[in-house]
């Protein structure tokens, strides 16, 4: 993925995470429990969070250079797909199921940020 690329997709991410925080604060809040609510916001800020960090892994594939980079910017979007995108189902839906694929999500956020890490650290060798 371009740094382009990545930028689109991050920007997209965060236009979406914030319509669904606002959906969750005033369309959920009457719709579903607070405890599935709670899962919807959990959703939202990891998406959010993570799509800055796509923005972020942008900005650095200009100063380092590493395919590593790119890569990463590919996994954190995976990561919000499965994390946030199974909450959301879980959330909807109350699919209890789902939770055991969110793990996954957060093992792809634990290892694109070790990609970034590691593009950092070798590049000043």
């Amino acid at each position: 993925m371009t740094d382009r690329q990545l930028v689109i997709a991050a920007s997209l991410i965060l236009l979406i995470g914030v319509g669904a925080g606002a959906f969750g604060a005033h369309g959920l809040r009457r719709i579903i429990s607070p405890d599935l609510l709670s899962v919807w916001q959990t959703a939202v800020l990891y998406q959010l969070v993570h799509g800055l960090g796509m923005l972020a892994i942008a900005a650095l594939g200009a100063r380092f250079g590493s395919s590593l980079l790119s890569n990463a910017g590919v996994l954190m979007f995976v990561g919000i797909v499965i994390f946030s995108g199974s909450l959301y189902v879980l959330a909807l839906t109350g699919t209890r199921w789902l939770g055991a694929i969110t793990p996954i999500g957060g093992l792809a956020f634990i290892a694109a940020w070790a990609m970034v890490a590691l593009a950092a650290y070798r590049t000043a060798q």
